[in-house]
């Protein structure tokens, strides 16, 4: 057997095999790597490549961003945030059928948004809904996924760090990216608010939440700006060329801190615990970073690309079945695979096939995004899942006949994206970002 082939096979193996028996991702993919490998090249020029390929993945001046994001997340996640957000959701939308789960969801995007994190946003705003939403008659499982089903539109609305990498590894315009992120990413929200209220309908014993004044509102909103003016600073700033996506990050970290004093929701004894959950957090992702160039460069080596190519192309080379064909292969792998790693090693070999389909970078970078969003809810790896029945106290599988729905109109919405390019290339194009 060829040695490239066969290092293709044990990359595939290693992979799904790591990964049934509950490996970690990033080890996963890492020992997958270094298996193939030495069928291959020496124990020596295994250890030299994958050292050197690693370095070379995550040595990069755009990727600062990430870590200054995940800080500004986390900055966000203690600093009160998420509970003004959720007052100003509940304000929004308190008066649609079924109010408490339609504020969740308001709540996710907007906190999704300016944490860049859907798992804290699951999280944040789970933990203080869930109790709630149980008080006035919801069944908690319909209450997780809810939450669950929601959260990752903030991957989706920028600042997002899955954009980020995207942007790298297809060498796109981040501010491009951003943009574009908007609609697919509010659409998302508004795909979740569609079930709840539908669910809604059903269940005419749900409260609605309470009339408030107009006053009331006013306060409550206006204590909401804050927060949202941070995604105003980084995307104008961007926008304008008054800083870069690395220099938008920094920002957002001091506009965050500053927050969290002003709302004297965070003190200086606070402070180290935030810095060592953030580089906590900035590791794991910059060590999956890491391992996955390591292993894209295996799969190039191994002619893996060219070989997917061939069987898409083979089956058929009509534009809409081979981008379904691309979706339908994008929510596989999303199922089993984070959505970092999940861009880094597959764009490389999907980005080619849609481009000679006539499909624009941007769209398929929003396109592939919203896949692997789809993969964080889903198991048996779904990150985002794992956290929400957590926080809502629920068993994992029980929360996956509520999470149907979602599912549904999620995948439909996916198909929307795919094939209406201008719902990820509109803004972009209007503001000439292409």
């Amino acid at each position: 057997m060829d040695p490239s082939t066969l290092g293709a096979l044990i990359l595939l193996i290693a992979t799904v095999v790591l990964l049934v028996i509950g490996t970690p991702i990033a080890i996963a993919v890492g020992g997958a790597t270094a298996l193939a490998m030495l069928a291959i090249f020496t124990p020596e020029q295994v250890a030299l490549t994958t050292s050197q390929r690693m370095f070379t993945g995550i040595n990069s001046f755009p990727l600062l961003a990430i870590p200054f994001f995940v800080l500004a997340g986390v900055i966000m996640n203690n600093g009160g945030i998420a509970t003004r957000l959720i007052d100003a959701a509940r304000v929004l939308v308190g008066r649609m059928p079924g109010s408490l789960a339609q504020a969740n969801v308001a709540a996710n995007a907007m906190f999704g948004a300016v944490s860049g994190s859907a798992v804290a946003a699951a999280a944040a705003v789970g933990s203080t809904m869930a109790p709630q939403q149980k008080r006035e008659g919801y069944d908690p499982r319909f209450a997780a996924a809810v939450n669950i089903a929601s959260a990752p539109a903030g991957m989706l609305i920028p600042p997002s760090n899955v954009l980020i990498v995207y942007s790298l590894v297809s060498s796109t315009s981040v501010a491009a990216l951003f943009v574009g992120g908007y609609l697919p990413g509010m659409l998302w929200a508004l795909a979740c608010m569609v079930v709840v209220h539908l669910y809604a309908r059903k269940r005419p014993e749900l409260k609605v939440t309470e009339k408030v004044s107009f006053g009331v509102a006013v306060m409550t909103l206006l204590k909401a700006i804050p927060a949202l003016l941070m995604i105003v600073i980084v995307i104008g700033g961007i926008l304008a060329g008054i800083f870069t996506p690395t220099e938008a990050a920094v920002i957002a970290v001091l506009y965050s801190l500053a927050l969290a004093f002003v709302y004297r929701s965070v003190t200086l004894k606070q402070l180290p615990a935030i810095f060592l959950e953030a580089t906590r957090t900035t590791s794991i992702v910059v060590f999956l970073i890491g391992v996955s160039t390591a292993m894209a460069w295996m799969m190039s080596f191994a002619r893996v690309p060219v070989i997917i190519s061939d069987l898409i192309l083979g089956v058929s080379e009509n534009q809409i079945v081979v981008l379904f064909l691309i979706a339908i292969a994008l929510l596989i792998i999303g199922t089993f695979m984070d959505a970092t790693p999940a861009i880094l090693i597959f764009t490389p070999i999907f980005l080619p096939i849609a481009i000679e389909m006539g499909m624009h970078p941007i769209h398929f970078g929003l396109f592939m995004t919203f896949a692997v969003c789809v993969g964080v809810i889903t198991p048996p790896v779904g990150t985002v899942l794992f956290v929400g029945a957590r926080i809502g106290k629920v068993s994992m599988e029980s929360v996956l006949r509520p999470l149907i729905p979602f599912f549904i109109a999620l995948a439909l919405l996916l198909l929307l994206v795919l094939y209406v390019p201008a719902l990820s290339t509109w803004l972009p194009s209007l503001l000439g970002l292409m």
